[in-house]
């Protein structure tokens, strides 16, 4: 009779731990924002749910030391009751110990789990008196030892269900292979993780690229570049690149045509002032400082005063989204495929995408793009037929154009042996 009893009692507790895991599971699946909302939808047990939003944490850790303690109370009353229908613990141990490993994988490990993280609201909400009754009976016990633990083998307990970024990424990676999530929607993801670490000097047009007016060019001289480059805004400059006096404004050249026209506005009169940025400054950061100034244009300024360049509010979005295209951009492809193995590639193409092309490791931590390597490969400054091999690959200048004759196309062939 003591036998049946003991049999009894460790099949509740066996319960009790596959319930307590189910719910540990449906914790780790769900939100903070996701147990709010379904305290919105449950009247009874919605303080309950609102309590364990507010430290889910302490929960779970309460929910997983009850399901132990189940587990191993049931082991030991397992243990008696075969103990003493055999009486021999040559066998008492290997029987009560088989009935405890399938009882713990498939009564409360796999089954329960699964159940939890396919249906968590309905589990949740329904187990939300058991588990504050768990966390409010054994939660201090639990907190206790875990403290002890930290201090024997330092560690911080899982505040959330990633521990770093890289997990998280991993797991949208996988929702991509399972066509859970659109190729797209992963890489805006990538983009936006990616877009905290970026800095200003990788998006901003450098300085060579620049389009500038003199401060002292008429609003019909203004007009006339603006129409020719189709841009809306343009740094105005007095001596050099270094002395920007102002930011100058399509609309305001267009005021000053259409209501002033018998005046002989200077840019530098109807530029507005110029705001800058370190080249060193995150992007996400450079794009609250736009929004916070309300401006879409700031320039760029580096470690030694000088201009560095500019970066647009376009420039900082298309980091996150791509390329934004409008009727008066030019279209001109950064890397065009020429044959198998060989590509024409702008000179401000970056390394680390040229690399991507070819899927290859590309990195050089004093040069941002394909022009910059070659030119520090050679030693010189460029010339037309110039040719540096790198990393396996070929590297020919086929022409240069632009300000110091360094923007152009180079043509990059993967050699055999790479």
């Amino acid at each position: 009779m003591l036998e049946l009893t003991f049999f009894l009692i460790a099949a509740v507790l066996i319960g009790l731990g596959a319930w307590l895991a189910a719910c540990d599971a449906a914790l780790q699946v769900v939100s903070r924002a996701d147990l709010e909302k379904m305290s919105e939808k449950s009247r009874r047990p919605g303080e309950q749910l609102r309590r364990i939003a507010d430290a889910m944490t302490v929960h779970s850790m309460a929910i997983n030391f009850g399901r132990v303690l189940s587990e191993v109370l049931a082991a030991i009353l397992v243990t008696l009751a075969v103990d003493s229908l055999v009486g021999d613990w040559w066998w008492t141990l290997p029987i009560a110990g088989l009935v405890m490993v399938l009882s713990s994988f498939v009564v409360v490990g796999a089954s329960p789990r699964a159940v939890g993280r396919s249906r968590p609201d309905s589990l949740l909400t329904f187990s939300a008196p058991l588990i504050r009754t768990t966390r409010t009976v054994l939660g201090p016990l639990a907190e206790l030892i875990v403290a002890i633990g930290d201090r024997i083998t330092p560690g911080r307990a899982r505040a959330h269900a990633f521990a770093n970024e890289s997990q998280l990424l991993s797991m949208v990676d996988e929702a991509t292979d399972r066509q859970l999530i659109e190729e797209d929607e992963r890489e805006l993801i990538h983009s936006v993780f990616e877009f905290g670490e970026t800095t200003v000097r990788e998006v901003m047009v450098p300085r060579p690229d620049m389009e500038t007016i003199e401060a002292e060019a008429t609003a019909e001289e203004a007009m006339r570049m603006f129409l020719e480059q189709g841009l809306s805004r343009i740094p105005v400059i007095g001596e050099d690149l270094d002395d920007v006096v102002g930011i100058l404004y399509l609309r305001d050249v267009v005021k000053s045509r259409v209501w002033r026209p018998s005046e002989q506005e200077l840019a530098q009169g109807l530029a507005r002032p110029a705001h800058w940025v370190p080249e060193s400054k995150k992007a996400d950061d450079a794009l609250t400082y736009l929004r916070q100034q309300q401006v879409h244009v700031a320039m760029v300024v580096d470690e030694y005063g000088s201009t560095a360049g500019l970066v647009t509010l376009e420039d900082l979005v298309e980091e996150l989204v791509g390329e934004i295209e409008d009727e008066y951009d030019r279209a001109v492809d950064d890397i065009t495929l020429v044959a198998e193995r060989v590509v024409d590639v702008s000179s401000r193409t970056l390394v680390e995408d040229l690399g991507d092309a070819f899927d290859l490791e590309l990195d050089d931590d004093d040069v941002d793009t394909v022009g910059g390597l070659v030119q520090k490969l050679l030693g010189q400054v460029l010339e037309i037929g110039d040719v540096a091999e790198y990393e396996g690959l070929r590297f020919e200048v086929l022409t240069l154009d632009g300000k110091g004759r360094q923007t152009g196309r180079i043509r990059v062939t993967k050699l055999e042996s790479a």
